[in-house]
């Protein structure tokens, strides 16, 4: 199968419109192995049929079922692992005790949750901190663009495969129980977190502000424009001292002046340049401090 340069830079612009992705040239493959099941299930008798519907203002549902196919990404249980070690050993502790000061509770968002590992790691590093948490009450938010990826995550069954991945023997054990596909994550991380619909490209004022942000592996596909634009709507979501986990490759530098990443983390931290509770690579200012616990 292949697809002719007018219909890949046609769903290449509709891509990027619609869902922030930005395919770039050379990608055809991801067209071709991933949208003719959409053509199919949609009815259409081939994907350039699909195109041409999508040109003459095509229904909401196609529109998102298309950007659902593309924008599925990969993920697993505590990827990369630093991100995880600094949330665990000092944002989790500092912000835990700036919420608690301000007698409100701890929030924590998973902006990118794709199918739910990341936002379950972070669940299970709740649960293993509880008793140091002493009872602050915590709200979780993880969001999604894809509709069948958000499905997922809320269902939390994962195959052998998938636990095997970064996924430690114990916390399996601890954290999932067995079902027919696999393993299930427990009732007690899963209903701890609220599950909606997020493109990033629109407005996301209404999750509030919050303490720790994952933002992670997502924004390499965006352009340089759409990058500042969620840098910079992100950044107002943060509480005072409130910080954004970017990928590895992934930084603020020549995108956003409202970030910087943040010193003493081998993990991608950023937070805001105009807080003085952050301390910002080259600039001289207090270091990031834990209000006194009450």
């Amino acid at each position: 199968m292949t697809i002719s340069p007018e219909d890949y830079r046609f769903l290449s612009d509709f891509l990027k419109k619609h869902s922030g992705l930005q395919l770039g040239d050379g990608k055809e493959y991801l067209i071709i192995g991933r949208l003719p099941p959409v053509a199919a299930s949609s009815g259409f008798a081939s994907l350039e049929a699909m195109v041409q519907a999508l040109r003459n203002n095509p229904p909401q549902a196609l529109l998102k079922s298309v950007c659902d196919a593309m924008t599925t990404g990969e993920t697993l249980f505590f990827r990369d692992g630093a991100p995880f070690d600094a949330f665990r050993d000092r944002l989790l502790p500092e912000a835990a005790a700036r919420a608690r000061a301000a007698g409100r509770a701890l929030r924590i968002w998973c902006a990118a949750s794709s199918t739910g590992q990341e936002v379950y790691s972070v669940m299970i590093l709740l649960k293993e901190a509880e008793a140091k948490l002493q009872g602050l009450r915590v709200e979780v938010v993880a969001t999604d663009y894809s509709t069948p990826t958000l499905a997922r995550a809320k269902e939390a069954i994962y195959n052998q495969f998938e636990v095997q991945r970064g996924l430690p023997a114990m916390m399996l054990v601890k954290y999932f129980q067995p079902v027919p596909q696999g393993f299930q994550v427990k009732p007690e991380l899963r209903q701890g977190i609220a599950f909606s619909e997020q493109n990033l490209l629109r407005p996301f004022t209404s999750h509030g502000l919050f303490d720790i942000v994952f933002l992670r592996n997502v924004l390499i596909y965006f352009d340089v424009a759409d990058k500042a634009d969620v840098l910079n709507r992100m950044a107002r979501q943060l509480h005072p001292g409130g910080v954004i986990l970017l990928g590895g490759t992934e930084n603020t530098i020549g995108i956003t002046d409202q970030l910087g990443r943040v010193e003493g983390f081998t993990a991608p931290v950023f937070g805001r340049t105009s807080d003085p509770m952050v301390t910002i690579r080259g600039r001289k200012s207090p270091p990031l401090a834990a209000a006194p616990a009450r």
